[in-house]
């Protein structure tokens, strides 16, 4: 299974939500979908799972079209939205029946298929409970079994971490990587960059609808590292390198707004009690004059590493933090 998004352009009003984005993936990778809050990501996702046609551009799936063959293209893909409705009279097994009956299982099939499903997604103990009364977590598995029950070669999955607990997420991730390896394309939106990049074999960044970057990990990280000519465009559109700072610190706030005054720090996140992240723009030369700065205020440092690229950093050296 091949997906290819080809120069999709969505408008609301005046708003070009989504602006000729392109960017492709194919069976048996896990992809994430990356952005600012109003970035397009929703957008798009809506788009590529039918639930909205583009102004101009189309998504195929195996050369199957999303604007010409949009029923087709529904039997090829399962859909998790970012949340669940809370009905209050209708079971969790009512609800994935429901489904099921809907692409056309029937009888002993659909039995099977269901039993399947609610033991890969740990649901048997809860099949009898009413949507309206799960919790987050279990939402969220009831929500992947549904996207699930026709057997997709593709899951779209709009923020499906947001909200859980780490055990949750960790069960997710374990479901991900089984699906994967079972040779589904999968493309998911997260606000939750670490985690992204534990199991994403390559990510699209958007930003104010528009594309910014689009591959493996390997690749946009290597094209973004220090030196790179590809990363944040510059005034006159060339790649700017960057340098990632973790440094121990007891006063975190204070160090932080110091920080910023320098004119190459661009970003700083506390990340814990007593550790701090910067985002530096330039190359290893911009270090001795910022860490000066938090010497020279007479803040007690008690260590600083530089931090090789990640996905996070990777995120935050591309984008501007802009939204439409």
């Amino acid at each position: 299974m091949e997906i290819k998004v080809r120069n999709l352009v969505r408008s609301f009003g005046m708003t070009r939500a989504v602006d000729d984005i392109s960017f492709e993936f194919a069976a048996g990778n896990v992809f994430g979908f990356i952005g600012p809050n109003g970035a397009g990501k929703t957008t798009t996702i809506r788009i590529m799972a039918t639930l909205d046609l583009p102004d101009s551009g189309d998504v195929f799936y195996d050369g199957v079209s999303v604007v010409n063959y949009p029923e087709e293209v529904r039997r090829l893909v399962g859909y998790m939205p970012d949340s669940l409705p809370d009905f209050r009279d209708i079971q969790v097994w009512e609800y994935l029946d429901f489904f099921a009956r809907s692409f056309g299982l029937r009888g002993a099939q659909r039995t099977r298929t269901l039993a399947d499903i609610e033991e890969f997604t740990n649901l048997g103990g809860i099949r009898r409970k009413y949507l309206a009364g799960l919790s987050k977590g279990m939402k969220q598995r009831v929500s992947l079994a549904r996207a699930l029950v026709h057997n997709p070669g593709v899951l779209i999955m709009d923020e499906p971490a947001a909200g859980l607990d780490p055990r949750a997420r960790l069960e997710l991730r374990s479901l991900l990587k089984i699906l994967s390896g079972q040779g589904k394309a999968i493309l998911l939106s997260s606000h939750i960059l670490s985690e992204l990049q534990d199991i994403c074999d390559g990510a699209v960044i958007i930003e104010k609808g528009r594309l910014l970057s689009a591959g493996t990990l390997s690749q946009l990280l290597a094209q973004a590292s220090p030196g790179s000519a590809a990363g944040a465009p510059g005034a006159e559109g060339e790649g700017k390198p960057g340098v990632t700072l973790l440094i121990e610190c007891a006063k975190c706030e204070e160090a932080r707004l110091k920080l910023l005054e320098h004119p190459a720090v661009r970003e700083v996140i506390i990340r814990e009690e007593g550790k701090l992240q910067a985002f530096l723009e330039g190359d290893d030369e911009v270090v001795p004059p910022v860490m000066g700065t938090l010497f020279a205020a007479g803040l007690p440092v008690m260590g600083f590493a530089r931090k090789s690229m990640g996905l996070e950093e990777l995120f935050m050296k591309i984008t501007t933090g802009e939204v439409q």
